[in-house]
């Protein structure tokens, strides 16, 4: 671990004689402003060759001051996710660490210290910096980077896979329009999931059973990138279900009309006639739920919607800090709304206790790798296993941002919002459709994820056992939604739908590449996010009491753990009643709960504590 930075201390005792420039030797790279010239965005490609190679070139502590002010000055807050990313292979790397040093980087207006600092030292530790932006990388040097994309490689070297050309010959009409436009593998995998989210939140009456309880065909997506590596292009997908929003605006417009017109009859006659009721105020109906909301305003607004929504933000952060807040911490109903567990919620403002019966609730979210850890407080609270996460390759290369291509997408996702729409309103008005998948395929399904799950057990552990179990809901649900988008084609509005060994299939080999997606995720959450079950107060106590100790002792202790005087004694009490501390003559106590053989080193760490 490194120690606290103190940035006035830094500024007063940094050398101020030289500029950023006469840290770069001669021989290097020999000015700071050629470096940018050369190389106007080559920072993430020398740190893909950092990570490639795994090489720490922070383990000198003003090194990896530097190299934080390189960033902060380069990139401002942008910066941040590059610092983590090369801060990482130190041996004490600590995100939280990170996060403060960061931050303190950023508050000096001095800018001292530039990019081709970072180079420099990078350059110092092996990382060959020097492959010029208009000469391509030759095999020889992309064998040490993250160059290389190579669908069907396992190794962290290459990037993450993307969804095989299988995937997309196999899709519904309308999904094969949403990727029709699209120009790289991964602006088509974001837009095919992005899509599916969002069109399966708009599925009404359509369930299917899984493990013996009704499922619907909800899904949570998280799409993680650094910044402007094109996940942009998922806001697209929030126009395919925009009708949906409107119509519900349109009905909630018109029931608030009624609502005032109501209420103005009842304000004339209300001291007249004491026998009338005063009337209901009307649902705020609407498929869109801002993340930034409080815990009661999101569960109003899923009553209000019986039950149904979609968060969709294309800033994670947003729902962390969500989260974060006291009044704004939903993370339990969100984790609850994921399975359509019951969630209650208390409204003081009408002192009313409400009960939402089988929420579904789906959302979509983007952001930074550094987003992700902010959103997911630990991998044990079960939020993790909850999401599709796609991780995408940034590529670098400019891209033609004035191709006939880009022109009307806009319109054009608004057109197949309106197709969507029709079967939207034909599924609002049935009674009901229930999925299910054929017997071979379910006896494939259980070989699959049970082949999956025992890799996955040797490579993560115990606690990647979840994300597998999660994974196995989310491809039924994906298999859902691609039977009823099929819909569109067929007419077909059976109560029974079976799902086609087509979108059986899709839905397994998408599984196969999201599955090393999530666990590159997972294997990217900070270490410091992960912690040891934290004892409670009162067993934090109990354990640092020797095996002899008086009055006065557990009274010393208590306030080194700043345990109020009063709660320590009323501890003592219950100790005591529940056999754990004999009280002995003399006010002196024996601890029951360690061995005699413990004593004697107990006592003489408690002798420590006290000096």
């Amino acid at each position: 671990m490194k120690a606290d930075f103190d940035i006035n201390y830094w500024l007063q005792t940094m050398d101020t004689s030289r500029d950023t420039q006469s840290l770069i030797p001669e021989g290097s790279v020999r000015a700071e402003s050629n470096l940018v010239t050369r190389f106007p965005d080559d920072t993430d490609n020398v740190i893909r060759r950092i990570e490639a190679t795994g090489t720490d070139i922070t383990s000198n502590y003003n090194d990896w001051i530097k190299i934080g002010f390189a960033f902060a000055n380069e990139y401002g807050i942008s910066g941040r996710d590059y610092f983590h990313r090369v801060s990482r292979f130190y041996p004490g790397y600590s995100f939280s660490e990170c996060e403060k040093q960061f931050d303190n980087c950023l508050k000096t207006t001095t800018k001292r210290t530039g990019i081709g600092s970072f180079f420099y030292l990078a350059e110092l530790s092996g990382i060959e910096i020097k492959t010029p932006i208009d000469q391509p990388v030759t095999p020889a040097a992309e064998s040490t980077s993250t160059l290389v994309n190579d669908k069907n490689s396992d190794s962290p070297v290459n990037d993450l896979p993307t969804l095989p050309d299988s995937v997309f010959d196999a899709l519904p009409d309308i999904l094969k329009k949403v990727v029709a436009k699209c120009t790289t593998n991964e602006e088509r995998d974001i837009l095919l999931l992005g899509s599916l989210v969002t069109l399966g939140s708009c599925l009404p009456n359509v369930s299917g059973n899984y493990d013996g309880q009704r499922i619907y065909p909800n899904l949570y997506l998280f799409v993680t990138a650094q910044a402007s590596a094109g996940k942009g292009r998922l806001i697209h997908c929030k126009r395919l279900v925009k009708p949906v929003h409107l119509a519900l605006r349109e009905e909630s417009s018109q029931t608030k009309q009624q609502y005032d017109s109501e209420m103005r009859e009842y304000n004339l006659v209300k001291a007249k006639d004491f026998s009338i009721e005063k009337p209901a105020k009307p649902p705020e109906k609407m498929l869109f739920i801002p993340a930034n909301n409080s815990a009661t305003g999101v569960f109003q607004l899923l009553s209000d919607n019986k039950g149904k929504g979609l968060i969709f933000e294309t800033e994670g952060d947003t729902l962390a800090q969500a989260f974060k807040s006291d009044y704004g911490n939903y993370s339990d109903g969100f984790r609850k709304a994921y399975h359509h567990e019951m969630i209650s919620y208390y409204r003081r403002t009408d002192r009313e206790y409400v009960e939402i019966e089988n929420p579904c609730l789906s959302a979509v979210l983007s952001g930074t790798p550094s987003q992700v850890a902010s959103l997911i407080p630990n991998a044990e609270n079960g939020l993790f296993s909850r999401f599709i996460f796609y991780h995408m390759n940034i590529k670098p290369v400019w891209k033609n941002v004035f191709a006939s291509g880009n022109d009307g997408l806009e319109e054009y996702f608004d057109s197949l919002g309106q197709e969507f729409f029709h079967l939207y309103k034909a599924l609002n008005e049935n009674p009901g459709l229930r999925f299910y998948l054929t017997d071979k395929q379910e006896k494939q399904f259980n070989a699959f994820f049970e082949q999956i799950q025992e890799k996955y057990l040797t490579l993560q552990g115990m606690d990647y056992i979840a994300t597998i179990r999660r994974l196995g809901l989310i491809a039924f649900r994906i298999a859902m939604v691609f039977t009823m988008l099929r819909i569109l084609e067929t007419g077909d509005f059976s109560e029974k739908q079976v799902c086609t060994d087509d979108d059986f299939q899709t839905a397994l080999s998408m599984i196969r590449i999201l599955v090393k997606h999530s666990s590159h995720v997972y294997s990217e959450l900070p270490e410091d996010l992960i912690p040891a079950k934290a004892k409670d107060r009162k067993e934090q106590f109990l354990d640092k009491l020797p095996g002899k100790f008086s009055h006065q002792d557990f009274i010393d202790l208590a306030k080194k753990m700043t345990i109020q005087v009063r709660t320590a004694e009323r501890y003592m009490a219950t100790f005591c009643e529940k056999g754990l501390i004999l009280r002995e003559q003399l006010g002196t106590y024996t601890n029951l709960t360690i061995t005699e053989e413990d004593h004697e080193q107990n006592s003489r760490e408690f002798c420590l504590r006290q000096q």
